[in-house]
This record gives C-alpha cells, sequence and structure tokens, in this order.
C-alpha cells in the first residue's frame, strides 16, 4: 500500500481516478488547485467527490497568478469558450500555459510534506493532441523531477495515460463513481452547457460504452 496525493478538479477523470487509487487500496489524500479557472465551481464539486469518500481535501489558492497565463478562454474571460468537438483547432484555445506543471508541482510539495509516496493525476490518451502537459513525455520527465525534488523520492502515477475518456467512463461506473457529482463544462454555468469541447467529450465517453449519462445538460 502507498500513500497517494490525488489530483482532483472535480471532473469525470479525476473522480475515477480518485475511486481507483482508493480501490487499490492505497491511502489518498486530494489536493485541488484554484488558478482563476472561469469554471471555478469544480472546486466544489472535488471537496464533496473526497467528503464524500472520507478523503483529506486542500484546495490551493494560485488565483493571484492568473494573469500570467495570457489569452485563453479558460483562465480569461475576454476570449469565449469554443464549442464543438474537442479534436479541432479551436480548442487550442483552452489550453492554459504549463497548467498541469504548476498543479503537479503542488501535489509534489503536499507529498512530501506529508511524506507520501506518489503524486497521481488522471491525462489520458484523448488530451495529448490539444494539452501538451498531458503527452506521457511530459509525465515522464515530471516522474524524474518529482523523484529528485526531495530527500525522499516522489513518484507520479498517471494510470489513465494510455486510456480514452470512454474507458475512464467505464472504470468509473464499474468502482461506482457518482458521475452526477462531478463537473466537467468549461463554462462554468448553472448547469453543464452541452456545447462546449469538454461537454461534447463527456457526452461521447458515456455515449462510447452504452453508459447512461447522468448529466444535467443546458442544451
Amino acid at each position: 500500500m502507498a500513500k497517494v496525493v490525488v489530483v482532483v478538479s472535480g471532473g469525470m477523470d479525476s473522480a475515477t481516478l480518485l475511486y481507483h487509487i482508493l480501490a487499490d487500496g492505497h491511502e489518498a489524500r486530494a489536493i485541488s488547485v484554484d488558478y482563476g479557472q472561469r469554471h471555478v465551481k469544480e472546486l466544489d464539486y472535488a471537496r464533496q467527490l473526497c467528503e464524500g469518500v472520507g478523503v483529506a481535501h486542500q484546495i490551493a489558492d494560485l488565483s493571484a497568478i492568473n494573469p500570467i497565463f495570457g489569452n485563453n478562454s479558460l483562465s480569461g474571460r475576454d476570449m469565449e469558450v469554443p464549442e464543438g468537438h474537442y479534436a479541432e483547432e479551436s480548442m487550442k484555445q483552452t489550453v492554459v500555459p504549463n497548467r498541469n506543471m504548476l498543479l503537479l508541482s503542488v501535489a509534489i510539495a503536499s507529498a512530501a510534506a506529508n511524506k507520501f509516496d506518489a503524486v497521481a493525476y488522471g491525462a489520458h490518451s484523448g488530451d495529448h493532441a490539444i494539452y501538451p502537459d498531458c503527452r506521457p513525455e511530459f509525465a515522464e520527465a515530471m516522474d524524474q523531477a518529482a523523484r529528485l525534488c526531495d530527500w525522499n523520492p516522489i513518484e507520479l502515477w498517471r494510470p489513465f495515460v494510455h486510456m480514452d475518456k470512454g474507458q475512464i467512463a467505464k472504470r468509473g461506473v464499474d468502482l461506482g463513481v457518482p458521475f452526477e457529482k462531478t463537473w466537467t463544462c468549461y463554462k462554468g454555468l448553472e448547469r453543464h452547457c452541452g456545447k462546449c469541447g469538454a461537454c461534447v467529450e463527456r457526452k461521447e465517453a458515456f455515449a462510447a460504452h452504452g453508459l447512461l449519462d447522468p448529466t444535467e445538460y443546458a442544451e
């Protein structure tokens, strides 16, 4: 059994990751990051998910650094969130520069401070084309850095890196993840918009395996 800090955003992938880590018998604590994202309400879902399984949860407030991310539709407010399929060129407008390195650095610091063995995050194969910091090569480099940043080596776990979101959804259903208590939509409105790339991908993930989608969409 290992002691693992799980990066929990409040979305489908990280919720499944949290349940996956617990199902494997590991001890977990969770961390979420407020970087000034438009859909900051995802952090409330992260908190509720962690409370539901009795896992300690912290939110790191990095919102003050929001201006350094420049003009993108997730951390900024001047650019509209693009709609349509996730793989389209327009979805690159949702790239927050170097976001995963920042999130992972905070999680690794938490692991070091609490003498934990590993950090886990939910990057998957569907993200590779759009988000460079979800590529296996990036994760491997971060794993090497995590092993060197503290006197006690910390591993970086990415169990879903070769899976697609449909496979993650199937794994989540098998684990009993309450997907109705997760948040995906980039617009961060009262309900999932059903049109942004994240919502489209969420719909496709459930449909890929004929799974019931419990999400309430505005459209």
